[in-house]
């Protein structure tokens, strides 16, 4: 893998032993950030993520999923249960600077690789976990899954009005948030290194990350206990009308946090009676009832541009086709393209998103596509093992 200088964690080694999204995603960070990423896989089948398929989508064997989370990584095939091929691995331990790991509870320590075990290897190992819901108490053995962590946290009755089922986020936001959380904290211990020498533990939860974005609601409850989750007309339990999306000729508007009486001015719409802030709250339904039925009169445009020019704070309701199209999503130059040699010896080539960071102004992007299982283990060995 070629050096990237310019990136902040260029010469930093990491190893990972994670698999399916969490784990993995919190290596492409670090990867993203010029880490080397060598990716400790299975013989043969490698992370349970190459079948597990996002949308049923795959190129080369391979899910599209794991595809774009192994984006600029290495492979390295060793059966941990083998004595010769854990001797290597301990022997990779000993050279690297990180570790990432997301098997369940206890399975890590069985192999002899747990945090206590690698420090003796590697004192100055930074050491990286991610798990369903931590290590301890009645919660440890469900299984670490992105809609069951939601499920548990309460978040999907954040979503939808009153009236509606529990909605849960419709993407893996506790595997990606986890992801980030552990990233950060493993850059964060080897800053820490870097000033003192001493290397680290640090652990995420899918559940600790779902509560962690929930801060408000729980600070909420904890401050006052009569804080209860109230879903009324609008999108969101915890703010008053008109916040919400409102449906048009053309698709839908959304609108934030707008005083009411200047909104119902601007739209032509006589919300006059409503200049108490308090009948925000109390008269919800019948607000949204009165806006909704005067915004689906005319076209989002039709809206945006009256809104708009006021300095309300709204925005369009973006399809996926609409979001890819539109003028913005290009400005941000937020793709990028991976290549690797498939197993047919064509180039196999995989659009994704890039790092959502810039580094001194300029974007990062990487093209070296996800390994195969195995693919560069000869190369490490005759690198480190020799």
């Amino acid at each position: 893998m070629s050096s990237r200088p310019e990136l902040p964690l260029d010469g930093f080694l990491v190893l990972d032993f994670s698999q399916f999204l969490a784990g993995p995603v919190s290596a492409m960070r670090l990867a993203d950030l010029g880490a080397r990423v060598i990716k400790i896989e299975r013989p043969g089948v490698g992370d349970i993520g190459r079948t597990l398929a996002f949308a049923g989508l795959e190129s080369d064997g391979d899910t599209l999923s794991f595809h774009i989370m192994n984006r600029n990584k290495e492979s390295f095939a060793a059966d941990l249960k083998n004595q010769s091929d854990l001797a290597e691995v301990k022997a990779l331990v000993a050279k690297a600077d990180v570790i990432i790991q997301n098997f369940r509870p206890g399975v890590i320590e069985r192999l002899g690789l747990g945090y206590e075990d690698v420090k003796k290897i590697n004192p100055r190992i930074v050491y990286g976990s991610a798990s369903g819901y931590g290590t301890t108490g009645p919660w440890i053995e469900r299984p670490g899954q992105d809609l069951l962590a939601q499920s548990m946290s309460g978040l999907p009755w954040l979503n939808g009005q009153e009236g509606h089922p529990p909605i849960p986020v419709g993407l893996a936001v506790a595997d990606i948030f986890t992801s980030t959380h552990l990233a950060h904290g493993i850059t964060a211990l080897l800053l820490r290194r870097e000033r003192t020498g001493v290397g680290g533990f640090v652990e995420a939860s899918l559940i600790e990350s779902m509560l962690d974005l929930q801060f408000e609601l729980i600070s909420a409850k904890l401050f006052d206990s009569a804080t209860a989750v109230k879903r009324g007309a609008g999108a969101h339990a915890f703010l008053s009308a008109p916040y919400g999306l409102y449906k048009t000729t053309t698709g839908y508007l959304a609108i934030a946090m707008t005083p009411v009486p200047k909104l119902g001015q601007l739209l032509g719409l006589d919300l006059s009676m409503y200049e108490d802030p308090q009948s925000w709250w109390s008269e919800q339904s019948a607000i949204v009832k009165k806006l909704s039925d005067l915004l689906s009169t005319q076209s989002t445009d039709h809206w945006l541009a009256i809104l708009d020019k006021a300095d309300i704070w709204c925005a369009p309701v973006l399809t996926l086709p609409e979001l890819i199209e539109s003028e913005g999503f290009k400005e941000l130059d937020m793709t990028q393209e991976t290549v690797r040699r498939g197993k047919s010896g064509a180039e196999i080539k995989i659009p994704t998103t890039r790092s959502p960071m810039k580094i001194d102004g300029k974007t990062i992007k990487h093209r070296k596509g996800a390994p195969h299982v195995g693919e560069d283990t000869e190369k490490i060995r005759k690198e480190f093992l020799s």
